[in-house]
């Protein structure tokens, strides 16, 4: 009887690790040469942790895959040295054993080509001091693009690469060094 009671559970768990994997991500942005590259890779399904690698292709010169905390997710960040066509596929592994694969072909540019122009409304705070500029290929992962603190309501992105989306959005810094919410975010589509 007691075996009767314990099999729903185990063939809960058995079902919990044979979940199909599935990757999430299905562009990346392209790149410049000697400029920061910032991209992040999904996956769900299956069980944690998941193992990633790159299966075939290689990544970027200058760009690395580290694994996120949770596994869930890759980062692949760095500095393009060599302006060329990658093309490369990454695979995650479930702990039951199931992989997805997805390919991918990420394009680093000599140089950038075009300038996305942002300005946005100075905040209402007294104390305020200058603004952040954040920018992430999919509006949940960020990276900070201004090397200090922009003194006006207005910014140049010069770092972009054609036919590549980059969402943007901006925090106040007060004297003391506090940084606000981010503002809401904005999209540009490079040609």
């Amino acid at each position: 009887m007691r075996l009767k009671s314990l099999l729903p559970l185990l063939l809960a768990l058995a079902a919990r690790c044979v979940a199909s994997v599935s990757i999430q991500t299905t562009t990346l942005p392209n790149g410049v040469r000697n400029d920061g590259y910032y991209a992040v890779i999904t996956a769900k399904g299956g069980c944690i942790p998941f193992t990633w690698q790159v299966t075939t292709g290689q990544l970027p010169n200058g760009v690395t895959m580290t694994t996120s905390s949770s596994t869930k997710s890759v980062t692949l960040s760095g500095t393009p040295s060599k302006a060329a066509t990658y093309s490369f596929t990454v695979a995650a592994t479930g702990c039951g054993g199931h992989t997805a694969q997805a390919s991918y072909k990420v394009v680093v540019q000599a140089s950038a080509e075009h300038v996305v122009g942002l300005s946005w409304d100075a905040s209402a705070s007294t104390d305020v001091v200058g603004y952040n500029v954040y920018r992430g290929p999919d509006g949940k992962s960020w990276s900070k693009i201004n090397p200090s603190l922009a003194a006006s309501t207005a910014y140049g992105d010069s770092t972009v690469a054609n036919s590549s989306s980059y969402f943007y959005a901006t925090t106040a810094v007060d004297e003391k060094g506090n940084e606000s919410k981010k503002s809401n975010l904005v999209k540009a589509a490079i040609p």
